[in-house]
């Protein structure tokens, strides 16, 4: 039985990852009444490995396979992704954007003003990264520091609980500013997994969501899907968009280890440093990872004899801009396998990657498996949605990394919130909201 919520909004907002945090906060501060609908949880975050498992570790849900075994995690939970990612803030493409419509220059400049972006401090980099950029530099390669979302003085050197959801919150994610809307009249509402978009007379005019077994209606004149490159596609096909979820892009990667004997051993924080070489086609940087994960990828290769040598260990990560392809399934699952040419830019970073380690001082190189991050495209621009993120139905847009149009081959979360500023100042001016927020 469906139950109609009685509180009429001006704005639905399905999912509280970066894009839709952003849309949320934006428009809440403009005065409008938001709901935003999370199918995860918002517990305060502990840094502890039991709760990662339920954000990011649950088979068919937030961890995902191909059939070649390769994984993907996505974080279910309030700030979805941004929670248990690295941090860092890449500058969107903006001539690709820009190519179809979307010029983001001034969102992100608000963004990068209003956010504690920037490099890590000397004093907060460890001496795994300083020696893989040392290396690297020494090699010839232009291996510097990366803009990371981190409030420093808040951040504890020798942690590695990155991945795991900062329990200090001196990382900033998605969370904040879903705590922002609220605090200007948003309403949330977690463990509601949205289903499908209501249609009346071919305009969007709520969602119906399931919530502790029991399926609920909410009601408003704008619906803002933003359930990430896997969730969206599948909300917009049982609304009737049954083009969404093909030839999209995930982001595949590898990371690859080497152990030194003259090493301390510390949590640091991961992607410190690196470099993007666009004309390979992928970019490299450090990636220290929590010691379970570090387990998980050597037994996956059959590393067993390095599993205590996690404190001696340098790492480097190698990320490809990959191929468009694929297809989603009705209920999310990934099909879609590594193209060749894909795995000979990994294999190619590998190779690179040994060099750097091996100058570096370290032995028994080896790599993971094939891991796949920020999938995307499930709904591109001038495909399923227009330069203002509007479906074809109206009333009803999408606002999240399904809505690029491209790979390449980056971290989203800043073009993310550009994305999401632009659309909030668009909607607002629909709904004849055009003041500042500030003024509001």
């Amino acid at each position: 039985m469906v139950q109609e919520k009685t509180i009429q909004y001006d704005a639905i907002v399905a999912g509280s990852g970066p894009g839709g945090a952003t849309v949320a906060r934006e428009l809440s501060r403009r005065g409008m009444k938001v709901l935003i609908l999370e199918w995860g949880g918002g517990e305060p975050l502990t840094g502890s490995l039991k709760q990662a498992a339920t954000m990011v570790g649950v088979p068919g849900q937030s961890l995902l396979f191909t059939a070649q075994g390769l994984s993907m995690a996505r974080g279910i939970t309030v700030g979805g992704s941004s929670v248990i990612y690295c941090g860092t803030a890449f500058e969107p493409p903006h001539e690709m954007l820009a190519s179809y419509g979307m010029d983001i220059r001034k969102e992100v400049a608000e963004v990068r003003a209003e956010l504690p972006i920037g490099p890590l401090s000397d004093g907060l980099m460890g001496p795994q990264q300083t020696r893989i950029m040392e290396s690297a530099q020494d090699l010839g390669y232009a291996w510097n520091k990366i803009d990371k979302y981190l409030y420093q003085d808040k951040c504890l050197g020798g942690c590695d609980r990155c991945f795991l959801g900062c329990p200090h919150r001196a990382k900033w994610t998605a969370r904040n500013w879903v705590e922002e809307a609220c605090e200007n009249g948003a309403t949330l509402i977690t463990r509601a997994r949205v289903k499908r978009v209501i249609l009346e007379n071919g305009k969007a005019v709520g969602v119906t969501y399931s919530q502790w077994g029991r399926e609920h209606k909410a009601l408003a004149p704008l619906t803002i899907i933003s359930a990430g490159g896997i969730g969206t596609p599948v909300i917009l096909r049982n609304t009737g968009l049954k083009r969404a979820g093909y030839d999209f892009f995930f982001d595949p990667l590898i990371t690859v280890f080497g152990a030194a004997d003259d090493l301390s051993g510390r949590g640091e924080v991961p992607m410190a440093a690196g470099v993007h070489l666009p004309g390979d086609g992928y970019m490299m940087t450090d990636m220290t990872v929590h010691h379970s994960l570090y387990e998980a990828f050597s037994a996956q290769v059959g590393r067993v004899d390095r599993l205590f040598a996690h404190k001696r260990t340098m790492a480097i990560m190698i990320k490809a801009k990959d191929s468009l392809g694929g297809h989603l399934t009705d209920s999310g699952g990934v099909r879609k396998n590594l193209a060749k040419s894909d795995a000979k830019k990994l294999a190619h970073g590998y190779e690179r990657a040994r060099k750097i380690l091996a100058n570096a001082g370290a032995k028994n190189i080896y790599k993971s498996w094939y891991i796949a991050a920020h999938p995307g495209g499930t709904a591109k621009v001038n495909e399923l949605v227009d330069k203002n993120l509007k479906t074809e139905i109206d009333n009803l847009y999408v606002c999240d990394c399904s809505v690029i149009p491209e790979a390449w081959g980056l971290p989203p979360t800043l073009t993310l919130l550009g994305l999401g500023k632009r659309l909030a100042a668009h909607l607002a001016e629909k709904a004849g909201r055009k003041e500042e927020a500030a003024a509001a």
